[in-house]
């Protein structure tokens, strides 16, 4: 163990990490590029310097921001009935403002195939699609991918229904880097859904109505370090904006308070550190990674040893990371497991999910680091009830303890983890995610490379 006991300790007694995430809730929406996400910042600054890192600051870049209006659904028959409450329908960021009326057409779970099967129904419908990704499919499909596909298929709008129940409209960012979208867009509960594909099946005629700001802002990353001041640095990270519907609880508050705590524990003077350890919570990750885009093109990549990307990392104590395809880094976290007798979950899939994939696409080593969950898909993620009380703290102090010791390591001399070039990286990456960042304009690579 790089950790001394009184390390670990320490973590097991310590309410820093959890006051951290308290005071993040408390800020209300922390939308990317608004007011709230820099009241966001500031809190996660003032942690850093309370935790003992050194030169906590924030930076300051350039986005496309989005402002959320009302919305409403109305359907038209074969019953009248209007949904223009939060609790049942929610414009999707990044989408534009408009109404558009038409037919609903129910495109399932939106795979590739049902929308092929549905192209002679689309042209001037309302396209509708679950946020499930069906089984038999072998890679999760971004609601990005759904919307692009109904929108090229001609319809004039879209609706984004939860696949669980709760009366949860999900919302989540379409635009991505091609801001603003084509056509209005709105995330509806379940049970709103499922009336709607039943009406469907009668004939539904329905308007969607959104009303939205797409305009520049500004949006923040704040940065520390703890450790040596060597020129090669392990980079901790997380992002701190959430959607403007609830806290951001576990995606991801209780991600920037493990970069505090975990950085308060690096910083204490009986651990031991070869490598600079940098902490940095990204601003505006959940439309479209911009933080971590900034940080990755304004950094000497051949200096950064590896990435850990803290995202969604309090529903359990089992730790979940995606490798996307560097084994040394799955090789630490299950030999930190191991010593500790926890639980871990890898995949090596190579994934443009998460801050880490800003890295990851040019060969940078970087690891999506999460905890299993129960839940399906996102769970109380991108809906309302993403609030405090879902949260354990005895989870947080078990998660920040385990991404000590192995950020610890990682920070080692004696271990190694070997860079990809872009080539490399680009001939990895699987066809469908190929397909997925093509389809949302986040293809990174020249095809001359």
């Amino acid at each position: 163990m790089r950790l001394p006991n009184a390390a670990v300790g320490d973590a097991q007694t310590s309410g820093f990490g959890w006051d951290v995430l308290t005071d993040l809730v408390d800020v209300g929406s922390r939308m990317a590029g608004q007011e709230g996400e820099r009241r966001g910042a500031e809190v996660v600054r003032d942690a850093f310097e309370r935790a003992g890192a050194r030169g906590a600051r924030i930076e300051e870049f350039d986005i496309p921001g989005w402002w959320r209006g009302s919305s409403s659904l109305t359907v038209h028959e074969p019953h009248e009935r209007v949904h223009d409450g939060r609790q049942d329908v929610l414009a999707l960021p990044g989408c534009p403002a408009g109404e558009a009326t038409g037919r609903v057409v129910d495109v399932g779970d939106g795979t590739y195939e049902e929308f092929e099967a549905r192209a002679d129904d689309l042209d001037g419908a309302v396209a509708m699609v679950s946020s499930d990704t069906p089984e038999e499919v072998d890679r999760w499909i971004h609601r990005m991918e759904k919307y692009v596909n109904a929108a090229d298929h001609g319809a004039v709008a879209f609706v984004f229904r939860n696949h669980l129940d709760g009366s949860l409209p999900p919302t989540g960012e379409v635009g991505y880097h091609e801001r603003p979208g084509p056509i209005p867009a709105v995330g509806v509960s379940r049970e709103v859904g499922e009336r709607l594909a039943r009406y469907a099946e009668e004939g539904c005629e329905a308007t969607v109505a959104v009303d939205c700001r797409n305009e520049p802002a500004t949006s923040v990353n704040v940065e520390a370090e703890v450790g040596p001041d060597t020129d090669e640095a392990v980079l901790l990270t997380a992002h701190v904006d959430a959607h403007d519907i609830a806290d951001g609880a576990n995606d991801n508050g209780a991600g920037s308070a493990l970069v505090a705590e975990v950085g308060r524990l690096l910083a204490r003077e009986d651990v031991e550190l070869d490598t600079r350890v940098r902490l940095v919570t990204f601003g505006s990750e959940e439309i479209g990674l911009w933080g971590a885009h900034h940080c990755a093109e304004t950094s000497a990549l051949d200096d950064v040893k590896c990435v850990v990307n803290l995202d969604g990392a309090c529903s359990s104590r089992t730790l979940r990371v995606g490798t996307n395809g560097f084994e040394e880094l799955g090789a630490v976290f299950r030999a930190v497991t191991n010593d500790l007798d926890a639980s871990l979950s890898t995949d090596d899939t190579i994934a443009p999910h998460g801050d880490q994939w800003a890295f990851v696409q040019e060969g940078v080593p970087a690891a999506m680091t999460s905890t299993a969950s129960t839940q399906s898909g996102r769970g109380w993620g991108h809906t309302h009830a993403d609030t405090l009380d879902k949260l354990d703290s005895r989870d947080l102090r078990d998660v920040a303890v385990q991404v000590a010791e192995a950020v610890a390591r990682f920070a080692a001399d004696e271990v190694e983890t070997p860079h990809m070039s872009r080539t490399e990286m680009r001939d990895a990456i699987d066809a469908g995610y190929e397909q997925e960042l093509r389809m949302g304009g986040r293809w990174p690579y020249d095809d001359a490379e």
